[in-house]
């Protein structure tokens, strides 16, 4: 089967069965590219902002509103996005996202003030928060369910690998070129995307959506954006952290009134009653309280090497990269992993052994040798990609094809808050240690940052202990071994 019009008659992934076709290769790296395009966009503009402030003549404090407002967009609009690619078809909307995002990209480049750059910059979100979940929601719909481990892997790459490069490779464009063409690289990217997505992604017919619960969707806005941008000023006080302390309290308060309003609607916006089903709430309970302890390596790694250890922000760019690459190695062997053991104790072990890694930096200093924190680094990143890809596609063994939307928008909601807590809680641990000894932030206080991280993202080990050894054996290819 080699073109799109075959693809369209298939109804269930879970009906479609042989080896993975041509097409089906390629269709994860569609979606991996835009996914990588987000993820670096993200945070690419971390070591660039005295430029851009600079440039437009604000401070770089002020400026860091900008990362707040990318992401109130995505906690804003993620929930509906299984209710939009429903409405107007998963591939035009996912075409639609890729635009809308490059519209953004070029606004930000064009920005000539604070509010232009912070309004640029939540028009990339929006942009982004379709793109995220419909690429999952589009590789569940066209892949069959014992070929989905290698597709999530493919598929998580992005999300690991995007945070590390980006800082490096913002500090490389804004000194080489100009902070402008950190926005203007995802014109041509976005553009081959586009025309990639129109030209190999299967087509996956419209579907009747539920009715829009629009009272819900107003209440998880308040609710998402309010928790994550009251995050975002208390662990980065651009705004005072009152302000981050109210916004987030008001969040909570629109959470518990969904949660209570969305009992008695037959269509919640986000239907939280999938969490009753065990392996998806394992899938997201674990992965949200690992990716909390894993949100804070981005933030305190280079922090660390520069203010810790001396290091430039291109040494340590450098650096930090061995985790990308780490994550890129993954790939080779996650599939014959959980084909092997299954996908609780492979899990298991990813979850030990990144966690030890991270607790890793607690013993480094400026004396220790290069090699050996990329080392660590390294099999961290390993480990991260394998429980990521593991861990996502197992929480789909027990999901309704009819129910994925619903599924990808939980599940990038709560990738969305833990990555934001994360950074909270080692700016928060951060602060609170150098208070304790009475000067500024330094070598020590990282070390015990790393430390509570690290027991943070080790308890999500918990949640795989009961687990059967053969949990979601269909999708981890353990069944298919035992059968050959």
């Amino acid at each position: 089967m080699t073109g799109t019009k075959g693809w369209s008659r298939i109804s269930h992934p879970l009906t479609r069965p042989g080896p993975l076709t041509q097409l089906n290769r390629i269709t994860p790296l569609i979606l991996a590219v835009a996914l990588f395009m987000e993820n670096m966009d993200s945070t690419v503009i971390a070591t660039s902002l005295p430029a851009i402030a600079a440039d437009i003549g604000t401070d770089p404090i002020a400026l860091k509103l900008a990362f707040t407002a990318y992401f109130v967009a995505l906690a804003i609009f993620i929930p509906v996005s299984g209710w939009i690619a429903d409405r107007f078809g998963a591939n035009t909307v996912f075409r639609m996202a890729i635009g809308i995002f490059v519209v953004g990209s070029l606004c930000c480049a064009a920005s000539y003030s604070l509010e232009t750059f912070v309004a640029s910059r939540f028009l990339q979100g929006f942009g982004a928060s379709m793109m995220t979940p419909i690429a999952r929601l589009v590789l569940v719909r066209v892949t069959p369910r014992s070929e989905l481990v290698g597709a999530m892997a493919w598929l998580t790459l992005p999300g690991l690998i995007g945070p590390m490069v980006g800082p490096p490779l913002g500090g490389f464009i804004t000194t080489i070129f100009t902070w402008h063409w950190i926005f203007l690289i995802n014109v041509p990217i976005g553009l081959i995307g586009i025309v990639l997505a129109s030209k190999f992604l299967p087509k996956i017919e419209k579907r009747e959506p539920r009715p829009l619960d629009k009272s819900g969707f107003l209440l998880c806005a308040i609710w998402f954006s309010g928790l994550i941008f009251g995050l975002s000023v208390i662990s980065l006080p651009a705004l005072p952290p009152i302000a981050g302390i109210g916004s987030a309290v008001i969040g909570l308060l629109a959470g518990a009134a969904y949660l209570v309003s969305s009992r008695r609607k037959s269509a919640p916006l986000l239907d939280f009653r999938l969490l009753r089903k065990r392996l998806y709430r394992v899938s997201v309970l674990s992965g949200a309280i690992f990716r909390t302890g894993l949100g804070a390596l981005p933030f305190l790694l280079p922090l660390m090497l520069q203010l810790g250890f001396g290091m430039t922000p291109l040494e340590s760019g450098l650096i930090t990269f061995a985790s990308a690459v780490g994550a890129m190695f993954s790939k080779v062997v996650a599939e014959r992993l959980f084909a092997a053991v299954g996908f609780k104790w492979v899990l298991t072990f990813a979850i030990a052994i990144a966690s030890l890694t991270m607790v890793a930096n607690a013993f480094f200093g400026p004396e220790t040798p290069a090699p050996l924190i990329m080392g660590c680094l390294l099999i961290g990143g390993v480990m991260r990609s394998i429980f990521f890809s593991g861990n996502n596609a197992m929480g789909y063994a027990g999901v309704a094809d009819n129910e994925v939307g619903q599924a990808t928008a939980i599940t990038a909601v709560t990738q969305q808050i833990s990555i934001a807590l994360g950074v909270a809680i080692a700016g928060g641990v951060l602060e609170l240690s150098a208070n304790i000894t009475g000067g500024p932030v330094g070598l020590d206080d990282f070390h015990v940052a790393w430390v509570a991280v690290s027991a943070l993202s080790a308890i999500a080990m918990v949640f795989y202990f009961g687990l059967p050894r053969d949990a979601g054996s269909d999708i981890s290819g353990q069944k298919r071994r035992q059968r050959g």
